[in-house]
């Protein structure tokens, strides 16, 4: 158990498995989901963690959940359709799923994860890309300098955006640094990154063209000829993609095969549970154990 700000990951079942979930708590002890109890929004957090004069210098902060650590290559992701949505690894014919090292690059190039409080709505076509939304999370890419850890929370500002196309959907990528990262005060715009971290941006567009390509995949697409959109403009699709998630956690109803809205906050939707029940939930999953032997199948590189 790590403490993570004023959040906590719990790890279940066994690591490199396919029952290996990371639950999120608050630092006394409730479990919550990452997806929809997190607020999107620092400044709506009753214990703040940012300094107001932080606060101020950057404009508006956001909380990030990071799924995935830089460098690494196993695909951990926000189960959106589990209860109380820990984060596991996605799963594809039954095996664990990896991105492939593609030169130059060696697993993912940042931390990368999700926004809490956003969903990027499969039933609305985008305006701007005219495709309809992934189902998931809006995705973050953190390009500070430190390695963060699945399931840490971190405070982040907006510098842009990029509209990737994925197998005919929207999947915007945000970019963002850690408010806490010694270039942060210097960064505050795409055109800054350009500037403090030449190539950083390339190397984005080149990693999201090729990185299926190892599955026999063809090179994704993008929209804006895979040019990046400012921060003004990152923002107003931030705000799009969280007025859908409140829609899609105010519903009535919840069929079977769709997203998992159950949460421990939102006092107005009809999907809020108990601690009991949270607890509950969790309980029912393995218990922390032992790694499993690596198989000889696996790229002994995915665990360095």
């Amino acid at each position: 158990m790590r403490k993570m700000v004023h959040y906590l990951t719990e790890q279940r079942g066994r690591p490199n498995s396919t029952d290996y979930r990371i639950y999120l708590k608050t630092s006394d002890g409730k479990y919550i989901s990452p997806f929809h109890d997190i607020p999107l929004y620092v400044a709506d957090e009753q214990d703040c963690v940012v300094p107001p004069k932080k606060m101020k210098m950057n404009g508006i902060i956001f909380n990030m959940v990071v799924e995935v650590p830089r460098w690494s290559n196993a695909k951990m992701e926000i189960a959106t359709k589990e209860p109380l949505n820990p984060i596991r690894q996605d799963v594809k014919k039954g095996k664990l799923r990896y991105v492939a090292n593609v030169f130059p690059h060696k697993g993912y190039i940042w931390n990368y994860g999700a926004l809490p409080q956003t969903w990027e709505d499969p039933k609305h076509t985008d305006k701007e890309t005219m495709c309809c939304g992934d189902n998931d999370p809006i995705d973050v890419c953190e390009i500070g300098s430190k390695v963060c850890v699945t399931g840490q929370v971190i405070q982040v500002k907006v510098l842009g955006i990029l509209g990737l196309i994925d197998e005919g959907e929207t999947d915007w990528k945000v970019i963002a640094i850690n408010v806490e990262d010694p270039d942060s005060s210097s960064l505050n715009s795409i055109e800054d990154v350009r500037k403090i971290k030449p190539g950083h941006l390339e190397a984005t567009v080149d990693w999201f063209k090729k990185y299926k390509v190892p599955d026999g995949k063809p090179e994704n697409q993008f929209a804006f000829n895979g040019q990046f959109k400012d921060k003004d403009f990152a923002i107003e699709v931030i705000k799009s993609t969280h007025s859908y998630w409140k829609a899609l956690v105010m519903r009535k109803k919840m069929k079977d095969d769709e997203i998992v809205c159950q949460n421990s906050s939102l006092c107005d939707s009809p999907f809020k549970c108990s601690d009991e029940e949270a607890s509950a939930v969790v309980e029912t999953t393995a218990e922390y154990g032992e790694p499993l032997p690596v198989s000889p199948e696996v790229d002994k590189w995915h665990f360095l």
